[in-house]
């Protein structure tokens, strides 16, 4: 090789496409650091958004029937019962039958001691005796003065004076018979007895108390009662009065025989409204041949009644009280809350009839909020996400 000869030129080194490459792996760093950065933004805002608004939960609604059974209470009574009280006065000498006794009709309950009773029937007994001989004295005297009428030895004003004082002889012994069958009737009095057939369900007398038949506050000293059927008394709400028909049968259950159901049949009602209780009364008819049913229980009645198309059955826990009245809240198509005006037409306890103000089909919002207000947007309990922390915080870095 000569020394004159140059050596070849050697290329620059290619460093732009690295640099391309780095420039380019940033900028999609930083893009993709953005969008990341954006989506963790929105999931921050859409999860502060979800926690603001109220969790709500639909309550269940019953579904319509034609009839249902309708739970009320009632009272339970005897066929008869007879407070018997003294229609003379005087001191108890004795009681045969006490509380719980089984008597038949005109048996004996007691007997009271009457003394001056006893005193004035022999008075009264005496002056009949009198009486009836003053009456036959007169009647004898008039007969005489009538046979010398005849024969002119007496004048006719004389003979109709005698026979004036036999009439009014005749009508003493008729006034003396009749105190003698007041007097005896009285007498009778003495014995207390039973009207009728039944349990003797109280005693409020003893041996030698003292006994006032024109005393009104004086309580009565037996009572006596006919179970062998009851009556059921049962308040009818104004609005199922018309489910009162004849015939109808209940089932009816009391405290101390629970588990175990009763018939009874409708033999009457009221037919009028009761202005203060707004409701029928209605009677029914109870066999009892166990005496299984007390007087005075109360009784669980099941009574079946004509359901209201109109009507719907709620919780009780769906109702709100404010100024307006007695609302409930429902939930609209678009999840924002209706407050409706409703009338109960029946407040069960724990449940609520109402026959304004709803519609079939509506969602109806159990426990609502207390802050609850016209238009306000929730969210259903089922439809709530829950809060995760990792997603609801954006990166850091």
């Amino acid at each position: 090789m000569s020394p004159n000869h140059e050596a070849p030129a050697q290329r620059p080194l290619r460093l732009g496409r690295p640099i391309a490459i780095v420039v380019v792996v940033a900028v999609l760093s930083t893009v993709i650091g953005l969008a990341v950065r954006a989506h963790d933004y929105h999931q921050v805002v859409s999860w502060t958004d979800a926690q603001e608004l109220p969790t709500v939960q639909l309550a269940p609604v019953s579904g319509k029937a034609d009839s249902h059974a309708m739970t009320l209470p009632g009272r339970i009574d005897a066929w008869i019962s007879a407070p018997i009280h003294a229609r003379v006065s005087g001191y108890l000498k004795s009681w045969d039958k006490d509380i719980g006794s089984t008597v038949n009709a005109g048996d004996t309950l007691g007997i009271i001691d009457t003394p001056e009773l006893d005193q004035q029937f022999d008075q009264a007994k005496a002056v009949l005796v009198r009486a009836k001989a003053s009456q036959h004295l007169a009647q004898i005297t008039s007969q005489r003065w009538q046979h010398l009428l005849s024969s002119n030895s007496v004048s006719k004003q004389e003979a109709d004076e005698k026979s004036g004082e036999a009439e009014v002889a005749a009508a003493n012994v008729l006034s003396a018979q009749a105190d003698v069958d007041r007097l005896a009737a009285l007498e009778s009095f003495k014995h207390i007895t039973a009207p009728f057939s039944g349990t003797v369900t109280s005693r409020n007398t003893d041996i030698g108390d003292l006994i006032s038949s024109t005393s009104e506050s004086s309580p009565a000293l037996f009572t006596v009662a006919d179970t062998s059927k009851m009556r059921l008394y049962v308040r009818i709400p104004q609005g199922y009065a018309a489910s009162i028909k004849p015939g109808m049968t209940v089932d009816l259950s009391v405290l101390e025989h629970p588990g175990q159901t009763y018939k009874a049949t409708l033999i009457g009602s009221s037919g009028s409204v009761n202005q203060e209780s707004g409701a029928l009364l209605a009677q029914f008819e109870a066999p009892n041949p166990n005496g299984e049913l007390l007087p005075g229980d109360y009784a669980e009645v099941s009574l079946p009644i004509t359901v209201n198309t109109h009507v719907t059955t709620v919780p009780s826990t769906v109702l709100i009280f404010r100024a307006a009245g007695p609302q409930v809240a429902v939930l609209g198509a678009d999840n924002r809350v209706q407050l409706r005006n409703v009338h109960i037409g029946m407040d069960l306890g724990d449940s609520l009839e109402i026959d304004h103000g709803l519609q079939p089909g509506d969602r109806i919002i159990d426990h609502p909020p207390d802050s609850l207000s016209q238009g306000d947007k929730v969210q259903l309990a089922s439809a709530a996400t829950p809060a995760k922390s990792t997603q609801a915080q954006p990166k850091q870095g």
